[in-house]
């Protein structure tokens, strides 16, 4: 009998469903007897016993759909250790719930903050697999994670869709895509769909370098720009300042977000009128791509064999093309950043996309 939990923890996103027909089919075709139970809403489920046996029924459809069928919820790894507000002891309880279920494995799909959780369960001594989810394929240890060309379709779309209407208007066009510590989606989605300027949180931009990009756009004869705005994207002046000043100027701050602060210097400093899309949550929502269903089904078929060889604690990752096996002592809390002087950015630079730089 093969017994095995799974959770989905953190924010969502389009692949999860995809990801969890991988692995239960995976198991489904080459063992005897299988159980399977979801724990509902992230690790809070784990914590509070909230489960239930899955049927073959459950996985059923669900290559194509969005979101996830166990539900998630953000438990923060720094509260992990820290009792709840009636003194339960959460790392316990978790440890607890996964002995009464008698489980040989939890596969736990997440991201950075569900990783960390996931390394720390493993080093109390539970058999752990996690398969690395997120948009803003910032997971250390895997080339991608899953939901990220998701992600990268839908904010492609919205900047092909400000495309046509810029085309009739001599504005700025600013769409701020998600992201807050990387830029992955902001320069993958902005290279693809052709933005002028594009900046991420890796790279401080100069505003006077953003507008005379800008300015030579407008002395080629080209009637408008189109910025691609990572929400985590900073100033070369904010970088400067401590994370307790620049946390302090966010809490002060007049504008929603940097995207309404670019676009409000631009407007005063060129007089050309600054518009803001942000399409938000749309990013994390909808069917999967094709790219993502055949990368979920083959992480998913991977920790089935891992689950099957008896192969624990590991992120089953995609690296040049195939899906490895990562320990996840080596990966756990480790940003996969851009790298301001990468291939990509180089190559994006050589085509005349601006940095603000």
């Amino acid at each position: 009998m093969f017994r095995i939990g799974m959770l989905t923890s953190g924010g969502d996103c389009q692949a999860l469903n995809a990801a969890m027909r991988g692995v239960v089919k995976g198991l489904a075709a080459n063992v005897k007897d299988l159980e399977v139970y979801g724990f509902f809403n992230g690790y809070k489920g784990l914590i509070y016993g909230d489960y239930r046996l899955l049927t073959n029924q459950d996985f059923s459809g669900i290559l194509t759909r969005g979101g996830t069928i166990l539900g998630s919820s953000r438990q923060p790894f720094k509260l992990m250790r820290e009792p709840d507000e009636n003194g339960l002891d959460k790392v316990e309880a978790m440890k607890s719930n996964y002995y009464k279920l008698n489980l040989q494995c939890l596969v736990i799909l997440g991201g950075n903050g569900t990783q960390k959780t996931a390394n720390l369960l493993r080093e109390e001594g539970l058999n752990i697999i996690h398969l690395p989810k997120t948009i803003d394929n910032d997971i250390y240890g895997t080339d991608f994670t899953f939901g990220f060309q998701s992600a990268i379709d839908i904010a492609c779309n919205t900047i092909d869709c400000i495309h046509t209407t810029a085309s009739s208007h001599s504005r700025v066009f600013i769409v701020e895509v998600m992201g807050h510590k990387v830029g992955w989606l902001t320069l993958y989605a902005g290279v693809a769909s052709g933005a002028d300027i594009i900046l991420l949180p890796e790279i401080p931009y100069d505003i006077k370098k953003v507008i005379k990009a800008i300015n030579r756009r407008a002395e080629e004869g080209k009637g408008f720009t189109i910025l691609a705005v990572a929400e985590g994207a900073i100033s070369k002046e904010d970088a400067k300042l401590s994370k307790k000043e620049y946390k302090k100027k966010l809490e002060t701050s007049k504008f929603p977000s940097v995207s309404y602060e670019i676009a409000d210097r631009i407007q005063k400093e060129t007089g050309i009128e600054a518009r803001v899309t942000v399409p938000g949550h749309m990013q994390r929502g909808g069917s999967p791509d094709p790219y993502d269903r055949v990368l979920c089904t083959r992480l998913g078929s991977a920790a089935a064999q891992a689950i099957m060889d008896g192969d624990y604690g590991n992120m089953i990752a995609m690296v040049d093309g195939k899906t490895k096996r990562v320990p996840l002592e080596k990966v756990a809390g480790k940003l996969k950043m851009v790298e301001p002087d990468c291939q990509m950015i180089q190559e994006a630079k050589r085509i005349g996309i601006s940095f603000g730089d």
